[in-house]
């Protein structure tokens, strides 16, 4: 039986090779994974499939993707940008945000794990239901600051090189090699 409601989509390997297209994408995913939040919030039919998918989001997906944008964007942009593109402030409060955003994610999952245990639905459990929208809510300021600031400055400031690089570095993270998804 298919859930109704919001999906998360699965991205292609292959947009590895276009790294900054792998992020926006990426971002795409974590705005389903809020609207799937926000869904998950105002159940009151325990779904233990959405559950799991959430608890999977926040454990895994999140701080990989966390990950990526710390140890490798955000310093590539460091090194390239121009004064004038300011971005060390922006960054630095994403930077203050990604290190809130895993510690709630560690509380959110601990509500999702109590949820999916007592096989209760997320919004007849006031914590776990304002938990997951105050996530949803930080999460999707979050992903706008970074889609209409970080992306399009990379798009500017990122050599070539340094697009082939960020590019193997997310791809090794994630156990792939970039020459076996070319045609």
């Amino acid at each position: 039986m298919r859930r109704s409601g919001p999906e998360m989509e699965t991205l292609p390997l292959a947009l590895l090779a276009e790294p900054l297209e792998w992020f926006f994408a990426e971002h795409y995913r974590h705005r389903q994974a809020c609207r799937l939040m926000e869904h998950a919030a105002g159940t009151h039919v325990f779904d233990a499939e959405l559950l799991v998918q959430l608890l999977d989001f926040v454990r895994n997906e999140l701080a990989v993707h966390v990950i990526d944008e710390e140890e490798d964007l955000f310093p590539l942009l460091r090194r390239n940008a121009l004064p004038e593109d300011d971005i060390e402030r922006v960054l630095g409060l994403l930077s203050a945000e990604h290190r809130l955003d895993l510690n709630q994610a560690a509380s959110l999952a601990e509500h999702l794990e109590s949820c999916l245990n007592q096989k209760a639905a997320p919004g007849l459990v006031p914590t776990c239901r304002d938990t997951l929208r105050a996530f949803a809510s930080q999460e999707l300021r979050h992903l706008a600051l970074e889609n209409a600031v970080v992306l399009p400055i990379a798009r500017l400031r990122l050599s070539p090189a340094d697009i082939r690089g960020l590019s193997q570095r997310l791809a090794a993270r994630r156990g792939v090699v970039l020459d076996e998804l070319s045609p």
